[in-house]
């Protein structure tokens, strides 16, 4: 199974619209603030999971990581962007990955798509926790925050994924030729 994209001005321009639009989704439908971790909550995960499962694990990681890190910074948060960056990136890329992957074990497209959200987004979970606390070195009291932001962030993940996956399906059935894009 070839796996590896060809970087066309087609995937260089979903990659930028991708990205635009997690950022769009993050930074203009209101997040809502988490005042116990100095976070938000937001339904971005949406658009990373459509770009990783629709075009493959470089777009997710790419509008995932930079569209998040510019949202970050554009809401204040500039403390969360070099993480947001990473971790972002890493969820893009493993949910992309992961449905890949599972293509050839798991025929039924929306249970694959939430097999790889679920297992890609604790990629996120567990990377915010990380992250969090790395902050708590400079910002002490922070680890306290990261272990509350745990399941605020398992349901971040879950919200976007169930949002998701049905677009995901609507997407393919009126574009059954991106059900193949990646295996070209």
């Amino acid at each position: 199974m070839n796996t590896k994209m060809t970087q066309t001005p087609a995937i260089t321009a979903i990659t930028a619209i991708f990205t635009a639009i997690v950022f769009i989704i993050i930074s203009q439908i209101p997040p809502i603030p988490i005042p116990a971790t100095s976070g938000y909550f937001n339904i971005g995960e949406t658009a990373i999971y459509l770009a990783a499962l629709l075009f493959g694990p470089f777009v997710g990681a790419f509008a995932g990581g930079i569209g998040a890190a510019l949202s970050d910074v554009y809401l204040g948060f500039a403390h969360f962007a070099p993480g947001t960056l990473i971790i972002k990136g890493a969820q893009g890329a493993a949910v992309g990955l992961l449905n890949i992957k599972l293509k050839n074990h798991i025929q039924n497209t929306p249970l694959r798509a939430c097999i790889s959200g679920v297992l890609g987004g604790f990629v996120m979970v567990l990377g915010y926790f990380l992250y969090e606390n790395l902050l708590a070195v400079f910002i002490p009291g922070l680890e306290i925050y990261a272990l509350v932001e745990i399941p605020i962030n398992i349901a971040q993940m879950l919200v976007g994924l169930l949002i998701a996956v049905p677009i995901m399906h609507a997407v393919q059935r009126v574009f059954p030729q991106l059900k193949n894009y990646l295996h070209r």
